[in-house]
């Protein structure tokens, strides 16, 4: 636990400093704040606080950050990396980086007497839990999620970067032992009413969902409490479950759970299109319940459905149905308030929507809606229709800044809304762009007042005859950041508040103008 090397290193004309901690295990996200802190402290060019996995080595030794002694950590050690323009700065920077790390827990964030320091000890500390919430560097996570399942425990694995042949090894031996992964990169989860992760105060209720992504069942079950109804359960199975290698072990797992429980009377299915082979077995057992089921392969186009089932194509229709708001075939339109507009004629390669999204779900819907107007559409994230940024042409760009890519060593920009900040500066003095359409998710783990920061980022940087600004809020009247107050804070800001993500995604194409065509 105590510092045990530290070595500095000039890099250029910017000083580099490492110190190593041995054994030393601190929440991520802890880490990635911490991070931000000592990197805007004068001098300081950049620093990471991390754990010394061959991962996150990699990515300090791409920004700079690595010196011997960081190379030599093991993946149980803590990096404090410092890289400042003098060795002063750095210094300073790296006493203030132990004084983070060595402060006392504050009262009412989980600081007790005795904390269990391993899974045997927590276990024999609460005998009577059956859920293990696993968040540790991805090199670890699945040793942890093995120890939870061979002791009787269900396994939620927040953590990433995992193999998807530990993933595949784990399930295969979890779905022998009765037990259920959600995960690996399960950002959410709803059981029994308790929310894990990042997900949201909703009302208990009877429809239960199932989906491979965080903010798709995010919007589902906040939209589905919007409108009268409330959650059973909601099981985050992972992003890849639904992948070949897996085979969709675990939703699997899931729609059994929720077929045989007494308190899910509608079932939702939330994932993007998977592998023909993995789709037939899945449908197949959606034929296979004695419930109704709304099926949201967002990305697919019209499939056969088993008489149970209905398909829908957006996340808010996906809600509407499972409340029976919407009818087979309804299609009602999707109304903008009549001042949305560009602010100006625009010639042709300058009407386009820039789409800058902190949930992979959420933009994936966007493109679908995009893509249904016949509007030529890229992304980092792409769903079947769209094109790859960048070997696509010039057009609408729908962007997810939660992707892996964007979020190597920062904070996700649902904890920490500053990691959006640039791209939106950017896209507000790009003259090309005519519309800026955003997301924002509220609820438990994330950022205490995202609009609040949104909102002055917009104003100080906005110009005139600039771009129109839509977002839509992703949360609940219950939520710790209470979704009222977050909208009215947007809109007095003069962004344009959508009452959804799809209805967002058509209010952009409206404030467009011409459709940029496919």
């Amino acid at each position: 636990m105590s510092a045990a090397a530290a070595n500095g290193a000039a890099a250029g004309t910017a000083i580099v400093i490492n110190q190593l901690r041995k054994g030393f295990y601190l929440d991520s996200v802890a880490l990635m704040r911490f991070s931000r802190s000592i990197a805007a402290m004068p001098g300081v060019e950049e620093a990471a606080l991390m754990m010394g996995t061959p991962a996150n080595r990699r990515i300090m030794a791409d920004a700079g950050l690595l010196n011997q002694t960081g190379e030599a950590a093991g993946g149980g050690d803590l990096i404090l990396a410092i890289r400042a323009k003098t060795r002063p700065s750095a210094e300073q920077a790296l006493t203030q980086s132990q004084a983070l790390l060595d402060q006392p827990a504050a009262p009412g964030v989980g600081a007790t007497a005795w904390r269990p320091r391993t899974l045997r000890a927590a276990v024999k500390h609460l005998p009577e839990a059956n859920l293990a919430l696993i968040s540790v560097p991805g090199d670890f996570a699945i040793a942890e999620a093995r120890k939870a399942i061979r002791r009787g425990l269900h396994a939620m694995i927040f953590s990433d970067n995992v193999s998807l042949a530990a993933e595949a090894a784990l399930k295969q031996e979890a779905q022998t032992l009765g037990r259920l992964v959600m995960g690996p990169d399960c950002g959410t989860a709803i059981i029994n009413g308790a929310p894990l992760a990042f997900a949201n105060n909703v009302p208990r209720g009877a429809v239960g969902i199932i989906g491979a992504s965080g903010t798709g069942i995010q919007e589902v079950s906040c939209l589905i409490g919007q409108y009268g109804g409330g959650i059973s359960h909601a099981i985050g199975v992972g992003g890849r479950d639904l992948a070949n290698e897996i085979g969709g072990v675990s939703t699997l797992m899931a729609l059994d759970a929720l077929a045989s429980d007494a308190a899910t009377a509608h079932l939702v299915l939330i994932s993007k299109p998977p592998p023909a082979a993995v789709m037939a077995r899945v449908l197949e057992r959606v034929a296979g319940m004695g419930k109704p089921v709304t099926v949201c392969f967002i990305g697919a186009g019209i499939m056969p459905m088993p008489v149970n089932a209905t398909q829908v194509f957006s996340l808010k229709d996906a809600a509407r149905t499972a409340l029976g708001l919407r009818q087979n075939g309804d299609t009602t339109p999707l109304k903008a308030p009549s001042d949305i507009r560009a602010p100006a004629e625009r010639i042709a390669g300058q009407n386009t929507v820039r789409g800058l999204f902190s949930g992979g779900t959420l933009c994936a819907e966007a493109q679908a809606i995009f893509i249904a107007a016949d509007a030529r559409v890229a992304s980092n994230a792409p769903i079947p229709g769209a094109g790859q940024i960048p070997a696509t042409p010039p057009g609408h760009q729908l962007l997810d800044l939660g992707d892996d890519s964007y979020t190597r060593g920062r904070p996700h920009p649902m904890i920490d809304p500053m990691v959006r900040d640039q791209p939106i500066i950017d896209a507000l003095s790009d003259g090309a762009v005519a519309v800026i359409l955003l997301d924002l998710v509220i609820g438990f783990g994330a950022h205490h007042d995202p609009a609040g920061h949104l909102a002055a980022t917009v104003m100080t940087h906005r110009q005139q005859d600039g771009p129109v600004v839509i977002a839509s809020v992703t949360g609940t009247e219950a939520d710790p950041q209470i979704r009222s107050v977050q909208i009215a804070k947007l809109e007095a800001a003069g962004i344009h508040v959508a009452p959804t993500n799809a209805d967002a995604a058509a209010w952009s194409l409206l404030a467009a103008g011409p459709t940029v065509a496919a």
